[in-house]
């Protein structure tokens, strides 16, 4: 897994990354045509690491034997400013965007799945870009770089989980106790989504305890994240009253391939619907109130579920899904950012506070670890680590709260 893309979003200052739409002055790099992209099986290949701020092209060429994708990212190696997606082999496309002055990443995907290749800093110098244009054009390329995003989540969700079903299959316990949190993250940075296809979230997301609670077959992540991490025999379940042993027993190895197997199957239905036009449909009908309250949605899943350290109950790896929701939230936030601080006095303060809780949140954050270096146990918080990150993502929550209804203004 590439490292780069677990790194939390970095605080937006200033101008947006991206211009989403207008008139806008034209980049140098541009001027005596496209930047080219050679995408390759194992290689992505930029004519130049720099371009000017303003209009910036590329024409990506795709030399490897599989479909691709040319991506450029934000300087947090997450956020996606502008994609290309089903070049096929032999073929070429174009991508456009209207870049601020920053640093950025490019990334190929071959097979348009997995972590991508290639990956490069790349630098746009320059002057900030002036924008006019109609706002609904600029909502619009809002909605379709979150579109963008879920996708490219997805894309890296169902490799993850193959491999990962793969260890767990062949009982390779170490192996997939390493990849557990780590995998999930993918999955916690857009969990909304999946949230809104009726069973398809608690196939791969719900506890025992609340599987029991609806008489649903328990399945998922949490099914198997009991089997890699035992619990003793005296154990409790999360509700604090039920033995962990109660109608439970490890997995044979052939119940281990039946619940990898569902998992990689229900993975796979989430990565088919965020490709679907059904998706693209509901996408468009919410707007960014829907990214708004995305970003909402996934804070509150760390206020009602991780800050417990009810959510990974056997593996204790909840700051995990704690920074991937932060991550998603943040994202969705970033996209949106611009439309609230345009909002007069009000926005410009809501916006403030706003990126004030999330780089606070983030540094409480970051003195337990990272999703790349490891996170700590969560039973090794002490009640003054919980009680602090408990405030600031309240301290957070009230603000972010105010976002949908301030855009909407």
């Amino acid at each position: 897994m590439n490292s780069t893309r677990l790194l939390a979003a970095t605080a937006v200052a200033g101008a947006a990354a991206l211009v989403l739409s207008g008139c806008v002055a034209k980049s140098d790099a541009t001027a005596d045509g496209a930047l080219s992209v050679t995408s390759t099986d194992d290689g992505c290949a930029v004519s130049s690491a720099t371009a000017s701020s303003g209009t910036v092209a590329f024409d990506v060429s795709n030399q490897s034997d599989q479909v691709t994708e040319f991506y450029l990212l934000a300087s947090d190696g997450l956020r996606i400013v502008g994609e290309v997606e089903n070049i096929a082999p032999g073929a070429s496309r174009n991508l456009t965007v209207v870049a601020q002055p920053g640093e950025y990443f490019t990334l190929c995907k071959p097979g348009m799945i997995g972590d991508g290749v290639g990956r490069a800093s790349f630098s746009v110098t320059g002057d900030a870009v002036a924008v006019t244009g109609a706002d609904a054009e600029r909502k619009q390329e809002a909605v379709d770089l979150y579109a963008a995003f879920v996708k490219d989540q997805v894309g890296q969700l169902v490799p993850a989980v193959q491999a990962f079903a793969a260890a767990y299959e062949a009982g390779d316990d170490t192996a997939a106790r390493e990849q557990f949190p780590r995998v999930r993250a993918f999955y916690e940075r857009i969990e909304p989504i999946a949230e809104a296809l009726g069973d398809l979230d608690p196939r791969i997301d719900y506890r025992e305890v609340d599987a029991v609670a609806e008489g649903l077959e328990w399945t998922g992540f949490h099914r198997i994240e009991k089997d890699l991490w035992v619990p003793a025999q005296d154990a409790l379940n999360v509700d604090g009253e039920t033995p962990a042993w109660k109608d439970w027993a490890p997995s044979t190895t052939a119940e281990r391939a039946t619940y990898g197997d569902r998992l990689i199957a229900d993975t796979q239905e989430l990565y088919d619907y965020a490709h679907s036009d059904e998706f693209t449909r509901t996408l468009d009908a919410q707007g960014v109130a829907g990214i708004s309250n995305g970003a909402i949605a996934l804070l509150d899943e760390v206020a009602t579920g991780k800050i417990s350290g009810e959510e990974d109950w056997w593996s204790k790896t909840d700051l995990y899904d704690f920074a991937a929701n932060v991550e998603g939230s943040k994202m969705a936030f970033s996209l949106v950012r611009d439309f609230a601080a345009s909002k007069g006095d009000t926005g410009a303060s809501l916006v403030s506070r706003i990126d004030a809780g999330y780089a606070d949140l983030e540094a409480a954050l970051a003195a337990h670890g990272s999703a790349d270096a490891g996170f700590v146990p969560y039973p090794q918080l002490t009640e003054a680590d919980k009680r602090q990150l408990t405030d600031l993502i309240n301290a957070l929550a009230e603000p972010l709260s105010q976002l949908t209804v301030t855009i909407l203004e």
